[in-house]
């Protein structure tokens, strides 16, 4: 602080003050580098353990920007409609799995967000009425969303075949389970006098979740629903490397088969996809939020 800002200031009082913001000054720069150089050592330490050689990164770097400029195709400006033609020669058959694709994150979705709906008033501990339900509730949850999507499938492939119903039943499982506990902590989260309300007129569990529940966490449940959609279009588009469905086998196939330029365009079209319907669910889920806040 500038000797000039404090004129009217007693000299003592001034240069007490000036030592005292310096001194405070220097402990918030020590913590903060405290706190960074933590930080650095936990990451030096977490890469360590996990074996991860910065070195080796380095070294084969090249491979990855070399792979990129593989499978860009050669564009120019002066035949520019017939080189988007040829890169993109299978956009009908593509734009096809990518229809599937969507499809089977939205089934998954909903059959998902349906069975979280469920469990997520049993897995609430303000609502439950056996903690032992209750417990079970919780573990099951955990167990859905902690075992990896792909892990489900390739399990539904080898009990049900190929094609979209292994990426369905994998992509319900684990949404109902990352669902299901996001919601319970909606409802953790309720005023409860509407509730004591409805259960002092002798309304049974079902009634007092439907009658003073389900009005407060509806919009935020909605929400939560969309955003997870979204997730799931991502995670649906590869559900087809292990044969469960979707743009994902086109694209494991032109990546094992070297087809290169089919490989850059099923990309561009799949985060064209992605894009649109982040887009469209983000502005859904704040109007849906806006909504819950003017009421």
């Amino acid at each position: 602080m500038a000797a000039s800002a404090l004129p009217s200031l007693d000299p003592a009082l001034r240069d007490r003050l000036q030592r005292s913001y310096a001194a405070a000054t220097r402990e918030r720069r020590t913590r903060t580098l405290m706190g960074l150089a933590l930080l650095a050592a936990a990451i030096l330490l977490a890469g360590w353990v996990a074996e991860v050689q910065p070195a080796k990164f380095f070294a084969n770097a090249g491979r990855f920007t070399k792979y990129l400029g593989d499978i860009a195709p050669t564009l120019s400006l002066a035949t520019l409609p017939a080189d988007l033609a040829e890169w993109f020669w299978g956009w009908k058959h593509w734009l096809a799995l990518l229809g599937d694709t969507i499809l089977i994150a939205y089934v998954g979705t909903l059959a998902g967000a349906l069975g979280a709906f469920v469990l997520s008033f049993l897995a609430a501990a303000n609502l439950a009425r056996s903690r032992w339900a209750c417990f079970a509730v919780r573990r099951l949850l955990e167990v859905c969303r902690t075992v990896p999507e792909l892990v489900f499938a390739l399990v539904f492939v080898v009990a049900f075949g190929l094609g979209p119903l292994p990426g369905v039943l994998a992509i319900a499982i684990h949404t109902m389970g990352a669902l299901g506990k996001l919601f319970a902590e909606v409802v953790e989260n309720i005023d409860m006098k509407p509730v004591d309300g409805v259960v002092s007129t002798g309304a049974t569990f079902v009634q007092s979740v439907r009658f003073a529940v389900v009005p407060q966490v509806l919009s935020n449940f909605a929400s939560y629903a969309l955003l997870r959609f979204e997730i799931n279009v991502r995670g649906a588009a590869i559900m087809g490397f292990v044969g469960a469905g979707g743009i994902g086998q086109d694209l494991i196939e032109a990546i094992r088969k070297f087809y290169y330029t089919d490989v850059s365009a099923i990309l561009v079209m799949i985060i064209a996809t992605v894009m649109i319907i982040d887009f469209s669910t983000e502005r859904l889920r704040h109007a849906l939020l806006s909504a819950e806040a003017r009421r």
